[in-house]
């Protein structure tokens, strides 16, 4: 795949086969890119993408590539080209573990699962989410919801705010799958356990928490 700039768009080419066709065609997709996403993922994430020169070592130390439909190294370039709604749109972003294996291995100390995380931060307020990821980003604001809530993640409270956004739309869909009966099961099993409180713990100083919460909305 390579590209270039052409009447302030970007030219993708890629090579389709086509049904009952021996060899590949190429296909040609424009899209506009927008120029200003670089600037504005750097300063909320406060790194210098511009550095990352595509060596590669931050997906090849990745432990959950296999899954994403984009990696590290190409979220990166994919945002210095300025391909804001792709980027945005990826399942890469909610995939990434934050394990900081990428951040380790960058020769020019990106911190790249901050980016990720920042681009997360951005797709969430645009209401931007991958199909194939469409619950990850209602479980991620039903986990950071516990944090703000109590300093600390109180599962069954968090689980119970991640459900009621999920079910809204797939309820029928996860009966007829099982997968409620299931997660009833898991749920139970962790509860015999000792391993799920009914009741939550909260740290004493949860003003501070929320302040920091309100200052990453601004």
């Amino acid at each position: 795949m390579g590209g270039c700039y052409n009447n302030s768009e970007v030219t993708l080419i890629s090579k389709v086969a086509e049904k009952g066709v021996s060899s590949p065609q190429r296909q040609a997709v424009s899209i506009i890119p927008d120029f200003s996403f670089l600037r504005k993922v750097n300063e909320a994430s406060g790194e210098n993408i511009t550095l990352c020169y595509q060596c590669r070592k931050c997906s090849s130390g990745c432990p959950v590539s296999f899954a994403m439909d984009y990696l590290p190294d190409v979220i990166l370039r994919m945002v210095q080209l300025g391909l804001k709604d792709r980027v945005l749109n990826s399942s890469t972003i909610w995939i990434c573990a934050s394990c900081e294996t990428c951040t380790t291995r960058c020769p020019n100390e990106i911190d790249i699962a901050g980016v990720l995380d920042t681009l997360r931060h951005m797709a969430l307020s645009e209401g931007k989410a991958a199909p194939s990821v469409k619950d990850v980003p209602k479980f991620h604001q039903a986990f950071l919801g516990s944090i703000e809530a109590g300093g600390r993640v109180h599962e069954i409270t968090m689980l119970r705010k991640y459900m009621l956004k999920t079910l809204k739309s797939s309820l029928w869909a996860k009966l007829w799958s099982g997968e409620l009966l299931e997660q009833a099961k898991l749920g139970w099993g962790m509860f015999k356990r000792g391993k799920l409180n009914i009741r939550s713990h909260k740290i004493r100083q949860t003003g501070e928490i929320k302040k920091l919460f309100a200052k990453s909305r601004r």
